[in-house]
């Protein structure tokens, strides 16, 4: 793979929805072809990126890029609470502990809850949890 995805590898991306990339054109967006949700990327674009990041030498961006794959069936409202739940002084360490089991069990995002698992010690060595 060579980045950009989109200028080099544009006929194999897809959305979400697998909307192909270049069927989502302003044209088909003022004919109501496009939803916002064919906007959305994919898992696999996310996982083909880290790819490109790692082969690049940049295994930290590669993992950003996995846990970004997680997320994507992670429902917006959730990753939002989420999002606020894990500013500091915002939740407990067990609220904490039962996100990471819910991302784990609910939507099979292992290394986004080991992100919420290590946010969680910080914290607490911080003193920064509820």
């Amino acid at each position: 793979m060579q980045y950009p995805l989109g200028v080099h590898h544009k006929d194999s991306i897809t959305s979400k929805t697998g909307k192909k990339l270049t069927d989502i054109t302003l044209e088909e967006v003022l004919k109501g072809h496009v939803s916002s949700e064919d906007i959305k990327i994919s898992k696999e674009t996310l996982k083909a990126q880290g790819q490109v990041a790692k082969e690049n030498g940049s295994e930290p961006m590669e993992k950003n890029f996995e846990r970004a794959a997680e997320l994507i069936a992670v429902p917006d409202d959730v990753i939002l609470k989420m999002y606020d739940k894990l500013r500091p002084n915002r939740s407990t360490k067990t609220e904490l502990v039962t996100m990471a089991q819910e991302l784990i069990e609910k939507y099979n995002a292992p290394n986004c809850a080991k992100l919420v698992l290590e946010a969680a010690e910080v914290y607490e060595k911080r003193g920064i949890l509820l």
